[in-house]
């Protein structure tokens, strides 16, 4: 069912390239730029839950992610690091999908092109950091994005169903 483009839409595509920018400066600076273990070190000087994370250990792009290989901070680091990932890509997805939901002519292909947007520039995203001497590009990250953003896209479809459903049965009793 097509409907009829809202200016809203044309809010969430720029929402949409405003994060891509927001993500390209984030992904241009260094990993030193965006370290947060020293503030971790401080405000988590107790380590809280520390006996219950030392038992947590696996791997991830070929390194071992635990708190004995990282130390506490760069642990709680990584979990951080990984969440942002898949938050902002999740943001990305769902900005897409909202954006152009009413400009396809239907969800199936705004949430594949919405996914195909997200996940290309995660893609993109990742190559360019294989060019910084002081980042590196992973796939398990262009993984996590992409199922960020198809997290977000679900949710998004689903909502927006539930609201026309909801919607719909509104005008069916007022007209009653």
């Amino acid at each position: 069912m097509r409907k009829t483009p809202e200016w809203k839409d044309s809010i969430f595509i720029l929402l949409a390239f405003c994060m891509m920018i927001l993500l390209y400066f984030s992904s241009s600076m260094s990993y030193q730029d965006q370290n947060v273990q020293p503030f971790l070190a401080r405000f988590l000087s107790g380590e809280p839950l520390k006996g219950l994370l030392e038992r947590v250990q696996f791997s991830y792009a070929g390194n071992e992610v635990s708190i004995q290989a990282s130390g506490y901070a760069g642990f709680i680091e990584f979990f951080i690091r990984k969440a942002a990932h898949f938050g902002s890509f999740f943001l990305l997805g769902t900005f897409w999908f909202l954006g152009l939901k009413n400009k396809s002519s239907s969800y199936v292909l705004a949430a594949l092109v919405a996914l195909l947007l997200a996940a290309g520039y995660a893609s993109f995203d990742e190559l360019r950091q294989s060019f910084n001497p002081n980042r590196t590009a992973l796939m398990e990250d262009v993984f996590l994005d992409s199922l960020g953003a198809m997290t977000g896209i679900s949710i998004s479809w689903i909502m927006s169903r539930n609201f026309l459903n909801n919607k719909s049965k509104r005008k069916k009793l007022k007209f009653r």
